[in-house]
């Protein structure tokens, strides 16, 4: 559910008023992702992509943005459940407690749609 593109376009969204059209990924070292993030009115697209570095199934995934920043997700078994830690570089244009309020909602985002699945 992390990694499938047709599962990437259900939960990859920070609020309700944003979605992820399209979602492309080569989850391997040295593959590429590209998840295409807009405003549902239309008003603005982005592309969230980057390079994978290492990827470690089940364990560890870290990737370079598109812009240099460095990404690394942790998975780690909890019983029946799954604790997953994001650590991400700040980009300079928002305040770092904005990326991490948006980084969380897509993780609960990602949490509610895994648990309905």
């Amino acid at each position: 559910m992390w990694t499938l593109p047709q599962h990437i376009m259900e939960w990859n969204n920070a609020t309700a008023d944003w979605y992820t059209p399209s979602a492309e990924n080569d989850l391997r070292a040295g593959g590429a992702f590209n998840y295409k993030m807009a405003a549902r009115d239309g008003s603005y697209s982005f592309d969230f992509s980057g390079i994978y570095g290492e990827v470690i199934y089940g364990e560890k995934i870290a990737y370079t943005l598109g812009d240099g920043r460095k990404v690394v997700v942790e998975f780690s078994a909890l019983g029946e459940s799954v604790r997953i830690l994001e650590i991400f570089e700040a980009e300079e244009s928002n305040s770092i407690e904005l990326q991490r309020a948006g980084w969380q909602a897509i993780l609960d985002n990602f949490k509610r749609y895994a648990e309905m699945s």
